[in-house]
């Protein structure tokens, strides 16, 4: 019976490369007693977590008064029944400025504003107690969001205002193109990854689950931020990784790889966000945070940010260093924990260069508007990465591509570890490979 099973080990190892991202390929079951060994490990680490979700699971955010400051405001879903032109100077839509000096930015906005026309839109809320309620929007010519009939906004409330000026747009409405996007995306990743893809769109789905259920409300209600980082991380990357690739040897020594790598992401961040005095007070929404919930860390809400942010990225280079060394196994049965090291690593090189750069570019990216803005003031690059905004960049940064750079090396030794100690053994992958050629050997002379 084993026989016809194992036909395939004879193959070139083109054969084996090909298959590798099948459920059925490379990741056959190892020994019994190296998953007795990986159980040992992970089954403690996962109950942990469990236990962590069940002593620090939140119930929910707090309540507090909405100061109606920044995203801190009721909000009602409205739409754009009308609009008409009119001159801004009849509807005051801006003012002169009291020295009249046109030479002065806010001057010549004034006076273009003034002598230009302008928008009165009708808008009618759709949503919440004043459903059907009408009021009146006047957008400016420079306006960057102008307003058309039958268009979805946000409105806003708020209920100490004159009746007049109790609602005003916030916002337009882009649930729909969000949700056809998202929409577009899942049926790719099904279509291109099959089940793996349906696999990776719920583990996704948990992701967002354990964020807005767990670590989010979890921080406001005053648990530690690093604690409930970890521990949400945690559970995401159980998740995440054995959703998406299976409950093997090669998925644990993956999660093995990602957990010290968080670790010493999470010890490094420590260390330096308190070196540099990074408060994590640093802008508006921020600021707002800190002042409604006044006994939140958050120093240690950005070293949650820093984990959070780099355990995805952490775990595409775990899973497939791992996948690398056990293809090389698979290829060659005979080689050593040493040789598959040393080919592994040569692949996590080209994987660490890139990995890097992708991992600056994005940051840099969110924060190109405020590159600019230092740009503009013509600041020196000293100056420039002094600032709190930046160095907090600057240390997000650093600090997850020493995680991710670190993860390649303990990643590949570990899984090198694993995959040459089952060589030779019962459950192993390269065992059964000799009695079935000479199985069929004799079967031939038969």
């Amino acid at each position: 019976m084993t026989s016809p099973q194992s036909d395939p080990a004879p193959q070139p190892p083109q054969g084996h490369t090909h298959g590798h991202s099948h459920s059925h390929g490379p990741a056959a079951p190892v020994s019994r007693h190296l998953r007795k060994v990986i159980a040992a490990v992970l089954i403690p680490f996962a109950a942990a977590v469990v236990v962590g979700l069940i002593a620090f699971w939140p119930g929910g955010a707090p309540a507090h008064e909405r100061t109606g400051v920044g995203f801190d405001r009721q909000t009602e879903d409205g739409r754009v029944v009308r609009v008409d032109k009119v001159d801004c100077a009849d509807v005051n839509a801006a003012q002169m400025p009291a020295t009249g000096d046109t030479s002065m930015p806010s001057g010549g906005e004034a006076v273009a504003e003034q002598r230009g026309e302008c928008e009165k839109a009708t808008v009618e809320v759709t949503t919440g107690a004043d459903k059907g309620r009408k009021f009146v929007e006047v957008v400016q010519p420079d306006a960057p969001r102008q307003l058309h009939q039958g268009q979805g906004v946000i409105v806003a409330y708020a209920p100490d205002a004159p009746r007049d000026l109790q609602y005003s747009v916030t916002d337009v409405d882009r649930k729909f193109p969000l949700a056809l996007l998202a929409g577009i995306f899942a049926v790719a990743v099904v279509v291109v990854g099959r089940l793996r893809g349906l696999m990776a769109l719920i583990a996704l789905v948990v992701s967002f689950a354990v964020l807005t259920l767990f670590i989010l409300p979890a921080i406001l209600q005053g648990s530690n931020p690093l604690v409930v980082a970890v521990i949400g991380a945690s559970a995401i990357m159980l998740a995440a990784l054995y959703l998406c690739h299976g409950v093997t040897a090669r998925t644990s020594v993956a999660v093995v790889g990602t957990l010290i790598s968080l670790l010493l992401i999470g010890l490094l961040g420590s260390l330096f966000i308190g070196w540099a005095s990074l408060s994590g007070n640093t802008d508006d929404n921020t600021g707002l945070i800190h002042g409604l919930y006044p006994d939140i860390d958050m120093s240690g809400l950005l070293l949650a940010g820093v984990i959070i942010g780099s355990l995805g990225v952490l775990d595409d280079v775990t899973v497939t260093q791992t996948s690398a060394v056990w293809e090389l196994h698979q290829a060659d049965p005979r080689m050593g924990w040493r040789g598959l090291y040393r080919a592994g690593i040569r692949i996590g090189r080209d994987h660490i260069a890139s990995v890097v750069n992708t991992l600056v570019l994005a940051y840099a990216g969110a924060a190109l508007p405020l590159l600019l803005l230092f740009s503009i003031a013509q600041s020196s690059v000293g100056t420039v990465a002094n600032s709190e905004l930046v160095a907090e960049e600057i240390v997000r940064t650093l600090i997850g591509s020493i995680g991710l750079v670190a993860s390649v090396p303990v990643t590949t030794v570990l899984a090198a570890l694993v995959v040459s100690a089952d060589r030779g053994s019962d459950g192993g992958q390269g065992a059964p490979r000799t009695p079935a050629r000479t199985g069929r050997g004799r079967r031939r002379k038969a």
